[in-house]
């Protein structure tokens, strides 16, 4: 498969990449960086340099590719202001690029409260689910063959290969290496076009968690 990650830089696209180029497929990682791309080339990650937020042409970067991950974002310590220009504003930029580019296949990392994202305030994790919860419903109703994953609190601890999945599962963690493993198997597991589900550490193996939506 070809897969173009957005984001590919970043803390679960880089390790999604890596995943992804294990088994064979062809990935290229959008970043705005370009000192990035050392680090995308060693995982085996093919480097774009292509920026969500700019003037670049998005389309021509995911041209060819089987599906598309979204998996940028503004990242904390920034302000609401680029919620809405990343979070949001760059999603609906790769959704446009994805249709313009023929490609069916779309996986949105969302956030666990997108779902029910609070009312219209100036808090900066408000405006961020709000971000997430509008770019879920655009891709929802974009026509595309979608799956948005919405993992609870990110942890940097090891991979172990057993998730929690459903529609709500209330509050809870999740090792951003298993999200990374979990998108992967997203990728070529059918039943999870259509789907939008919360994801949290769990017990069940990843491939039958999946399986069981």
């Amino acid at each position: 498969m070809d897969v173009a990650i957005a984001g590919g830089h970043g803390r679960i696209g880089l390790q999604l990449g890596a995943l992804l180029s294990e088994r064979g497929d062809r990935v290229r990682g959008l970043i705005r960086d370009p000192s990035q791309g050392e680090d995308l080339r060693q995982a085996g990650v093919e480097p774009v340099v292509c920026d969500l937020e700019g003037d670049d042409d998005v389309a021509e970067a995911v041209q060819g590719a089987e599906a598309i991950v979204f998996a940028a974002g503004a990242g904390p310590g920034s302000g609401a202001e680029r919620k809405r220009t990343m979070d949001l504003g760059g999603a609906l930029k790769l959704i446009d690029a994805a249709k313009a580019a023929g490609i069916r296949r779309f996986l949105m990392i969302s956030a666990m409260g997108a779902a029910d994202p609070p009312a219209k305030g100036n808090d900066v994790y408000g405006e961020y689910l709000r971000a997430k919860a509008e770019a879920d419903r655009a891709l929802q109703a974009g026509g595309l063959d979608y799956t948005i994953v919405r993992p609870g609190r990110l942890t940097d601890d090891p991979a172990s290969g057993r998730i929690s999945v459903g529609e709500h599962l209330g509050r809870g963690e999740v090792s951003r290496a298993d999200v990374a493993a979990a998108l992967a198997t997203a990728l070529v597991t059918r039943n999870t076009i259509g789907g939008t589900f919360e994801l949290l550490s769990g017990e069940t193996p990843i491939e039958e968690a999946l399986a069981a939506l």
